[in-house]
């Protein structure tokens, strides 16, 4: 294989899953738009939660040059990488953990839920599911279903993500997430649910407060903190969400 042809075929493969995601079910994708937009319209916060490498998006969308303030991450050590990764794996089988989390929160109805997991089959993500749904708000999953089609739930309930969320966004991944093979006995490397969530999930944002400023509705929008003569606004931004947003 020449030089550099890995990269070449990485990107192709990145590509497809996204013109995939496009022309897949555009009217699900439009759904979570208008959910988006009928919370910011409405003066409601945006919550996203996921565990292990799944809680990178909830990162992603917080206090983030170009990205909305009115987002709150649900942001749980236990279930992140740095204070253990292999521990993280054991806590999000375990059942009771997203009431925990949720309940740390004055979320009201017509809030949104953005629940990331790529297999959907754990107990965290399907409990912070049906927590939300209990509290009033409009869940949104975002998950591989190819994954889910072949594996079996871990919870009590048998239920997946896929199956106790209003809307479901499908990834676009291959079961097991890596999709690129390598070396003459074909390791698969290069796993796409990050790169993949996180394009879809900035892309519906930012579509929701197109619709928003159509509207004549203000949407608060954070700019980088590192360019020239903007240290300001971006300090205005967080400070009129200050009172809001736990992490700020």
């Amino acid at each position: 294989m020449r030089m550099g042809a890995l990269r070449q075929n990485y990107r192709d493969a990145l590509v497809e899953i996204m013109d995939h995601v496009l022309s897949g079910e555009p009217e699900v994708l439009d759904a979570a738009r208008d959910a988006l937009a009928a919370a910011l319209g409405a003066g409601r916060l945006i919550y996203v939660g996921g565990s292990g490498h799944s809680h990178m998006l909830a990162e992603e969308l917080f206090y983030r040059a170009g990205g909305i303030a009115a987002v709150q991450p649900i942001l749980e050590p236990d279930l992140m990488l740095h204070e253990g990764a292999r521990r993280s794996t054991e806590v999000e089988r375990e059942a009771g953990r997203a009431e925990r989390s949720l309940s740390r929160f004055a979320i009201e109805p017509g809030d949104v839920l953005i629940v990331v997991s790529n297999s959907g089959r754990n107990a965290y993500p399907v409990e912070l599911a049906e927590a939300g749904r209990k509290r009033g708000m409009t869940v949104i999953a975002l998950t591989s279903l190819r994954h889910a089609e072949r594996v079996e739930s871990r919870h009590a309930s048998g239920l997946l993500l896929r199956d106790v969320a209003d809307i479901v966004l499908d990834n676009g991944g291959v079961y097991g997430d890596a999709i690129l093979p390598v070396g003459p006995e074909g390791v698969h490397m290069g796993p796409t649910s990050t790169i993949i969530g996180c394009f879809i999930l900035n892309a519906l944002v930012a579509e929701a407060v197109e619709m928003m400023m159509a509207a004549g509705k203000r949407v608060d929008i954070y700019a980088s903190a590192n360019i020239e003569d903007n240290g300001a606004p971006a300090d205005n931004v967080a400070e009129r969400w200050g009172d809001r947003i736990a992490g700020l």
